[in-house]
């Protein structure tokens, strides 16, 4: 087994790579994106971190809800340029309080609504 170089990764021409968290029970949560930074805080901390594009900054995921993401493991895909992040959910993992951000699906050519918010 070799060491893992953040550097080794492919990262786009703003310096970030998407992340795609899915609960160890295998249901995809969410997709965001993870700059070298901010890996290697998820890393060092075992807390998910990532970055904001539209604010600019650091987001530790559940820092204010309460709604946490504990790294298990980190997969890296064929191309080296996305990440598959499988975590410990604590609550929901999508802002509209669902566990999953992917709650809208394609039914016969119509948008469903698949699962309703949390209480």
């Amino acid at each position: 087994m070799q060491g893992f170089d953040i550097a080794s990764l492919a990262f786009d021409e703003r310096g970030l790579i998407p992340a795609i968290a899915q609960d160890r029970d295998g249901t995809v949560l969410m997709l965001a994106w993870m700059n070298a930074e901010s890996l290697a805080e998820t890393l060092a901390s075992g807390s998910v971190t990532y970055w904001s594009r539209s604010r600019g900054e650091f987001w530790r995921k559940g820092a204010t809800s309460g709604h946490v993401q504990k790294l298990v493991e980190l997969r890296i895909d064929c191309d080296r340029d996305c990440l598959l992040l499988i975590v410990d959910q604590t609550g929901p993992a999508c802002h509209t309080n669902r566990r999953s951000c992917f709650y809208t699906g394609l039914r016969d050519g119509a948008e469903a609504i698949l699962s309703e918010p949390l209480e």
